[in-house]
């Protein structure tokens, strides 16, 4: 049996479960192990989406027993009030969510409507606030939501019935917020923003950044438990971190359906920034210090 179709679509699942793309990549591997040894006693009562789905829940499910939840820091309090203070140190034993290639979760099929439904499903907004429900709600809503899994499948899948499943649904459903901002841009659009953040940064235009911000725009450096809420107090937090022109050297990206940058400080790694924009500029900059994440998403070509 080839189950290897099913790989960008199971990679996606396991990530919105577990947060990081390496747990996913592992959790895809187990379960493609659990399937094949029990391949012969599949009785194919449900398809074999369905039940590399099962199998592969129920791994996450697992996994996430031995680990705490991975919030962003906007997760974990209020945002900071001072900008000139350097942000809060990460804490022994804090996990973060890592941003995941577009290219690892995309169809390869050319469709539009696929490859925008594959992206909306892992916004880093909806990955930070699934990373705050309880496992089982996190499934749930993730099986019935997301993927479209009938109740009754879902029940199937996680050994339970389907009205559990349904009050787990409600319970998900009340306590998820992605605080996703208002107006959807286009592709051409966001890329435009993209580009512009990227040459104000490179320029070190302080003036540049303040043009494209929304008033309402966040800034969240991970890993750090600060982060920061506000025009003026981004722009008073840049100015920290800008530098001189030339300091900073970006290349686009694509991560978790939105616009990204590679970025280098003075010539070494520094991470990746992920921009989510909406009408009236940049909303949200999410910005990853992991310099080993600019191997993982080289430069691309508009896609």
């Amino acid at each position: 049996m080839d189950f290897e179709p099913y790989r960008r679509e199971l990679l996606a699942h396991c990530y919105r479960m577990l947060g990081t793309p390496d747990e996913a990549e592992d959790v895809v591997q187990e379960t493609y192990l659990r399937a094949w040894r029990a391949y012969d006693r599949f009785e194919g009562r449900a398809s074999v989406r369905t039940w590399l789905f099962r199998i592969a829940t129920n791994a996450c499910l697992t996994a996430l027993e031995q680990r705490a939840r991975r919030p962003l820091p906007s997760g974990l309090g209020a945002p900071a009030t001072d900008p000139d203070t350097p942000p809060s140190p990460a804490e022994p034993g804090d996990a973060w969510p890592r941003p995941i290639p577009d290219a690892l979760i995309t169809p390869e099929s050319a469709d539009p409507a696929a490859i925008a439904v594959a992206r909306d499903g892992v916004r880093l907004a909806l990955i930070a606030g699934l990373q705050r429900l309880p496992p089982r709600q996190r499934a749930v809503l993730i099986l019935r939501e997301v993927l479209a899994f009938p109740a009754a499948e879902v029940a199937e899948m996680l050994g339970t019935s389907v009205a559990a499943v349904k009050s787990t649904l409600q319970r998900a459903r009340a306590r998820l917020d992605t605080g996703a901002p208002a107006g959807t841009l286009t592709e051409p659009e966001q890329l435009a923003l993209l580009d512009r953040y990227v040459s104000a940064f490179v320029r070190s235009d302080l003036a540049a950044l303040e043009r494209i911000l929304r008033e309402d725009a966040v800034i969240e450096p991970v890993p750090s438990r600060s982060w920061f809420a506000g025009k003026r107090t981004c722009l008073a937090f840049l100015r920290h971190v800008i530098g001189e022109p030339g300091d900073w050297r970006m290349t686009p990206a694509r991560a978790n359906g939105q616009p990204a940058a590679a970025a280098w400080y003075r010539g070494e790694p520094f991470g990746l920034a992920v921009l989510t924009t909406a009408r009236g500029g940049i909303a949200r900059i999410t910005v990853f210090g992991f310099p080993d994440l600019v191997a993982r998403f080289p430069p691309r070509g508009r896609s």
